[in-house]
């Protein structure tokens, strides 16, 4: 797994690629969703796999039932057995437990104030950022004593806004709500980037530390991509503290 990291302070991030598990063909090969074909045997030996090359317990990385909304839930440990809870952001206090979301093209958020002792993981699909998951992981990260000023913001691989190309009517619909994500394709159509909007809403809540992967899911054969393929894995993003 070649792992795109960084340590802040005693705040960890990282992002996966496609490359050093065990999942087969059309999941090939580090796929880490749950829920989208794959064996579920497989996704835990790859979730496994992941997780002791970034020197985290496999045990202790929590996930989410993720569903494109904008519910934040605060954790203190690993979910209980079962389904995890349908929600878009997790924000935690706890040191040594991960974060982890989950994506295919949709933005991978990962914020932390190492001083507050908070991190939060969230997942910005379209219709995510259009609902406000980012301002909301924000706001439970405040409540539980984090400043926005002393945030540092990392997003993930995700499919750019020269590639993301949707009807005229929805770009204008998410444009309406976000200005920054009006974009258009490489090839001169309609098109939203996602990327842009999560960042135009970090900076207006107040995140100044903020940076942007410059991979390209859809042209990444490095990379999951939902859009490009269809039948795919799944990428992760952690965030950790010390």
């Amino acid at each position: 797994m070649t792992a795109q990291r960084e340590t802040v302070s005693g705040a960890h991030f990282a992002f996966t690629d496609r490359w050093g598990g065990v999942s087969a063909v059309p999941y090939e090969q580090l796929n880490l969703g749950g829920a989208v074909g794959d064996d579920p045997g497989v996704v835990r030996t790859n979730r496994e796999i992941a997780a002791k090359s970034l020197g985290l317990d496999p045990g202790r990385v929590v996930w989410m039932n993720q569903v494109h909304g904008n519910e934040v839930a605060e954790v203190e440990g690993p979910w209980p057995p079962g389904p995890s809870p349908e929600v878009d952001a997790l924000v935690t206090t706890a040191g040594g437990l991960a974060l982890a979301v989950l994506t295919a093209d949709c933005v991978p958020v990962l914020l932390a104030d190492p001083a507050a002792g908070v991190v939060a993981a969230a997942h910005a699909g379209r219709p995510g950022m259009v609902k406000g998951i980012v301002p909301a992981a924000i706001e439970a990260m405040v409540s539980l004593g984090a400043d926005p000023a002393r945030i540092v913001a990392r997003t993930g691989p995700a499919v750019c806004g020269r590639c993301y190309e949707v009807p005229e009517a929805m770009r204008a619909d998410v444009a309406a709500v976000e200005p920054a994500a009006h974009a258009e394709t490489s090839w001169g159509t309609p098109a939203v980037d996602v990327a842009a909007g999560v960042h135009a809403q970090l900076a207006r809540a107040g995140v100044l530390d903020r940076a942007q992967s410059p991979v390209c899911t859809l042209e990444s054969d490095d990379h999951f991509s939902y859009r490009r393929d269809r039948t795919t894995g799944r990428l992760a993003g952690y965030v950790w503290l010390d």
